[in-house]
């Protein structure tokens, strides 16, 4: 036999515990509960921000990719 972690009890190997599946959703219920969750100010906020660097993350990345095509054209000899 293996002990049932979750509830100190012996269960056979191999068969299903009763009653995991509602546990599991209760105590999940119960810790989504106990979070603190961002207020719509902070979300917008925090939104905006990630959208920002992720802009001037993508205009860095097309400059230098612009600077590095220009420059393999001039070394290939390329539209010269």
């Amino acid at each position: 036999m293996v002990r049932d972690p979750l509830t100190g009890g012996r269960a056979a190997a191999g068969q299903p515990r009763r009653g995991f599946s509602l546990r599991f959703i209760s105590e999940a219920y119960r810790e989504l509960q106990r979070v603190t969750w961002p207020t719509r100010e902070e979300t917008m906020r925090l939104t905006l921000m990630v959208l920002a660097v992720s802009a001037a993350i993508g205009a860095f990345l097309f400059a230098v990719d612009m600077v590095f095509t220009r420059l393999m054209d001039v070394i290939l000899g390329v539209n010269q």
